[in-house]
């Protein structure tokens, strides 16, 4: 048996179609485990310099439950650039027109902010029903 570590190298991961169900799912907690596959930490032969996750389908999103008053009291900031531009809204009025706003931005939160990081973010796919065009792909369901 060889004493070395073994690195995948770009192109060598073989990446599975995911899905998760956010239908009375916590928002943080589910947000940890969808990071988690999309870096790939998840596998044995994780490699940190490469984007060896998996693709990730959320379906639901418009059902996700947030603990305590998060829906309130936590606010969305957008910028526009421009002096007095700074709008800012609650968490639970982004949630009832954009769920997979909310959704998107709890994930990309917890990636690496880095070129790679983009690059592992691309392979999130959030939709606010229950319906999504990756059936083709056969998505198997996160455990969590």
């Amino acid at each position: 048996m060889p004493r070395q570590t073994t690195f995948l190298k770009p192109g060598e991961a073989t990446r599975q179609w995911r899905h998760v169900d956010a239908d009375g799912k916590v928002l943080g907690r589910m947000a940890v485990e969808i990071a988690r596959v999309l870096m790939g930490k998840h596998r044995p032969d994780w490699t940190p310099h490469v984007d060896c996750g998996d693709y990730v389908v959320v379906t639901n999103a418009e059902k996700i439950v947030l603990t305590g008053r998060k829906a309130e009291q936590r606010m969305v900031k957008s910028y526009s650039g421009y002096p007095g531009g700074l709008k800012l809204r609650s968490v639970g009025s982004v949630l009832e027109k954009h769920p997979e706003r909310v959704v998107e931005q709890a994930v990309r939160r917890m990636l690496p902010k880095t070129r790679l990081g983009r690059q592992m973010f691309k392979k999130l796919k959030v939709y606010a029903g229950d319906q999504h065009p990756h059936t083709a792909n056969a998505p198997t369901p996160l455990a969590g």
